[in-house]
């Protein structure tokens, strides 16, 4: 009997961990919400070098846009970035604008630059935020290594969460499936 119990609880006890372990990630800010601005250095683009608010720009004008908020850099984000920004271009009268920010402790641009080259990212800028937190406000949890937050009206539409590994082809088909509601007329 006391063979059964134990092996019950190691069983229920990885079935647990299963359970946990496939939880979503949540990070950043609800659907509904608005997202409050924040400035970081722009490493690409016209604005490099320049503490930038895309945030405030997009408001401004109730364009749609797409911030991802990174912690690490690898060519599935830049994958990512590319399929964005290409699903924006394609919808250029919306304004809508894609950008990369990367939360670091300090911002290296030249490195930051030559990667998003290497990426082959064209008019999608990429910055750091010298601070591994990432803006307060979005609350991003540090178990997220990519959040991605789309917002149009100055409300968030989506909002997805991945931990390291997570990004993939199929988080990537996923996130895409939201775009289009950047662009809906209601």
């Amino acid at each position: 009997m006391k063979h059964s119990l134990a092996r019950m609880a190691v069983i229920l006890g990885v079935a647990g961990g299963w359970a946990a372990a496939a939880e979503p990630c949540l990070s950043g800010l609800p659907v509904g919400q608005r997202p409050g601005p924040y400035s970081f250095l722009v490493a690409t683009g016209p604005q490099r070098g320049q503490q930038t608010c895309y945030i405030c720009e997009q408001h401004d004008e109730n364009k749609p846009g797409i911030v991802v908020f990174a912690r690490s850099l690898n060519p599935t984000l830049g994958k990512l970035l590319n399929q964005l920004d290409s699903a924006a271009q394609q919808q250029k009268n919306s304004g809508c604008k894609v950008w990369m920010t990367l939360l670091t402790e300090k911002a290296d641009l030249n490195g930051l630059a030559k990667w998003a080259q290497q990426q082959g990212l064209k008019s999608c800028p990429v910055g750091a935020f010298e601070d591994p937190d990432g803006p307060p406000s979005y609350k991003l949890n540090k178990e997220a290594d990519v959040t991605v937050i789309l917002f149009t009206q100055q409300k968030v539409v989506a909002n997805f969460a991945f931990r390291a590994g997570e990004l993939d082809d199929t988080a990537i088909a996923t996130v895409m499936k939201s775009v289009p509601r950047l662009f809906d007329k209601k």
